[in-house]
Formats: C-alpha cells, structure tokens, sequence
C-alpha cells in the first residue's frame, strides 16, 4: 500500500479530475442528480462553521425547535426554523422537518413512525419492478430494517402506472397501516386522489415518496400529493428540486391521527436515526426555496417540455420510448427500451464512453432477477434544462444519443460534440448568481 503522503496526493488529484469532468465535460442525464445555482453553492461556502455543530434534541407540532441538548443553539435554532418555515410556504404544508440528511432518510423516519402510529406492519408498495426506489421494498429498508410486510400495489404495465381500481381490492383486503406512492422510476402522476377514500376506509396512512419529483411540484407541472389525499410528503432536496443534498417530511397534520402521527415521525428521526443533521445545508436550502418560488414555475414547465420533446423525437427516430400512448412522460424523466440494440447495460456504457451520463434501469417486462442486463435506460431533463437547453437544443442532444445507440458514429467521435455542446451551456439558469442577489431580491 502507498503511504499516507502518496495516497492523499493522488485523492486531490483525483477530486479535481472529476470536478473536470463531470462539471465541465460531460452532459448529465442521471435523473436522480441536481444542480445547484452559485447562490446556493456560496450560501454552502458561507456555512462552513454551522456545517461543523450539532443540534440534537426536540421539536414542536409545527416542526420548530422546541429543545436542544447543547448549548451555544441561539442561530442554529433560528436557522433551523427559518428552512422549515421556507419550506412550509413553499409547499402550504402546516409542518416540515428538515433534519433528514437524504430522501432515504425521510423515508426510514416516516415509514417507522407511521407503523408505531398505526401499530401495522404493513405497507402498500409500488413494485420495485416498475418503478419503487429501493428503500420501499422487502429487500431494502422497508423490509430488511424495519422488518415491514411489503405488499404491491397491481400496477398496469401499459399504463405505467399503479392501476386504481385493483389495488383498491388490495388495500382492502390487506388493511395495512400505511399505503406508499410515488418512487425512482417516475413518468406519470400516481392516482393518490382516487385511492385515498380506500385508504381511510381502512384507517392506513398515505406517504408519497417525492424525492424525484419535488421540483415539479414546487414549480405546479405535476401533482400537488397533499391537495389530492397523501398525509405526508418524504423527498430528496437536491433532484429536479435544486438544493443542497438533504431531506424532508412535510403534511398538513390537521386530525388526532396525524398529530400523533407527527410525533411518532418526529421520534423517528431523533432519537432513533439522526445525531448530525448536516446543520450546513439549511441555509442555501432557503436560498433553493425562494429560488423555487420566483423560477420555479418556468423551470419545472420547460423541464418537462424538454422530455417530451425528446420523447417524440427519439420515437420518431427509431427508439423505443415507454408509454408513447400517453406522451412518453409528464415527468422530468424518460423510459427507454433499447434491447434491440444491446440493451441497457452496453448502452449505458457507450453514453458514458461518450460523455452522455444516464443509466441502465430494470423495466417492468424485465427479467428481475437479471439486474445487471436490463432492457431499459432511464433519462432525466433537469441538469440539461438548468443549464438553459430548450427544445431545439434537446434535439440535437438526442442526434447524439441516438448516434452512440444506432453506432452511426463512434463513442469517441461523439464526444467530441458533447464536450462542444457543453461549453455552449456551462452557465446555471432560473436562479440566483450569488447570495446578495438573492438578497437584493428580497429587499426589492
């Protein structure tokens, strides 16, 4: 093994090599990644001794401070409660936390106090098949940690979407505690409205899982979970919502049920599965917030134009897009079947070779137990869009792609455009260029 000397040498070298090239030189299509703006990035700049300190303890009905086991808390506390005030008016939710430090987080908090609330152990899940992340199913958190009896929601393959009237006959039947929407991968709005009668019928709880899709929430070009039945929303802060990387929990908790529900929640997340919550972050998470607010709207639109653009002309062109019937999406995201062609895996790597970053993603019609060769590749807008491509410019970018997945040119020969397409867009749009400009809109 190297010494020490040697191994952190070639860790700072290595850092900036990514920096180079993940930022500068490549197109990002992961559709779990974010871009920040510089305001939010210098408010992170900015918090480097709150990022540094704890702040253990309780917090009241409305998520606010109520106690802290330390001392020295008297901005720390304020702080924490302007973000979840910058939250909570972002959203018109009554509660928020924001001590999660990821979307997975704010799922293992609100799963295992929903069940301590509802003293069930059973979930109603999308299968992980089409399209649940991974911390809703048996095999991850939900089961293999909190020891949940996961139990599928029917899901209509054609549609891509959880099918209402079935799983209305499940979740009658098994009467769970809790019944879960939302997931990773996620083109069309889940039917929340149409199954939350079902839902109080048997007394479960309704959680959505908006990591993906918080941004086009937030920006109205999708579903308003809490306006349509879910009692709380769990969610990334730093995917099509574009903040610092973090979590959330948030509802309106207006019976006695989701009081208590909020109290088991809160319990959850401390004492039980935080100690640090990251305090740095909080900050530029009001900066994201307000950036929200005032951008919101047209990024989100333009987001989701974007994948449908490129739906189309991918379709048009030869590739097989999931769920064309319908449009292709309504989301930041696009499904794609390139079996024909290699499948997901290869392609993957041919994007990659080319400095397209996406990844190879399992589709309903896959053989579940062969991960690691699936038909499919899942494709997000919201870097792309940040960076200020539009409709057009999305065209030329699926010339590209489907260059690499048709091998009409060379991976390396791509490249070569991407890296140019890149410098085109390398500047951050719909926000903010630094904190006083986010300043001097709030006084103004």
């Amino acid at each position: 093994m190297k010494n020490l000397l040697d191994i952190v040498s070639d860790l700072i070298e290595t850092a900036k090599k990514h920096e180079q090239y993940r930022a500068k030189e490549c197109i990002n299509m992961i559709a779990s990644e974010g871009i920040k703006s510089p305001a939010v990035c210098q408010m992170l700049d900015m918090s480097h001794d709150l990022a540094t300190r704890y702040a253990e303890g309780e917090n009241n009905s409305e998520g606010h401070v109520k106690k802290r086991f330390y001392q020295g808390q008297k901005y720390v506390s304020k702080i924490e409660d302007h973000a979840t005030d910058a939250i909570k008016k972002l959203f018109q939710a009554t509660w928020a936390d924001v001590r999660l430090i990821s979307g997975t987080h704010a799922n293992t908090a609100t799963f295992k106090g929903l069940a301590i609330a509802s003293k069930s152990n059973k979930m109603i899940v999308t299968p992980l098949s089409c399209g649940a992340h991974i911390s809703h199913d048996y095999t991850g958190l939900a089961g293999s940690i909190l020891g949940l009896d996961n139990i599928n929601h029917v899901y209509d393959v054609d549609e891509f979407n959880i099918d209402p009237d079935k799983s209305a006959q499940v979740i009658r039947s098994a009467k769970p505690g809790i019944v879960t929407f939302g997931g990773s991968l996620f083109l069309f709005p889940h039917p929340i409205r149409e199954l939350r009668e079902v839902c109080d019928e048997v007394g479960a709880y309704v959680a959505y899982d908006a990591a993906h899709v918080l941004g086009l929430i937030a920006g109205h070009q999708f579903q308003d979970p809490i306006r349509e039945g879910a009692d709380f929303i769990t969610a990334s802060t730093h995917k099509t919502f574009p903040g610092p990387q973090g979590g959330v929990i948030m509802g309106i908790p207006d019976t006695a049920a989701k009081e208590k529900a909020v109290r088991k929640i809160q319990h959850a997340v401390f004492p039980l599965t935080a100690s640090s919550t990251h305090l740095g972050r909080l900050p530029a998470l009001g900066i994201a917030c307000l950036e929200m607010q005032v951008f919101g709207q047209e990024l989100a639109a333009q987001v989701v134009k974007n994948a449908q653009s490129a739906g189309q002309y991918l379709y048009e062109n030869g590739i097989k897009v999931i769920a064309e019937h319908k449009g292709f999406t309504k989301s930041h995201q696009l499904a794609l079947d390139v079996r024909s062609f290699g499948g997901g895996n290869k392609i993957a790597q041919d994007l990659e070779d080319a400095n397209i970053i996406l990844n190879k993603n399992l589709l309903p019609y896959d053989d579940q137990s062969d991960k690691e060769n699936p038909a499919g590749l899942r494709v997000g807008f919201q870097d792309v869009t940040r960076h200020g491509m539009r409709e057009g410019d999305i065209k030329h970018l699926c010339d590209l792609i489907i260059n690499v997945i048709k091998d009409k040119r060379s991976p390396e020969q791509v490249k070569v455009d991407v890296m140019a397409l890149k410098k085109e867009f390398s500047h951050v749009k719909y926000g903010f260029q630094s904190v006083d400009e986010a300043l001097s809109y709030v006084k103004h």
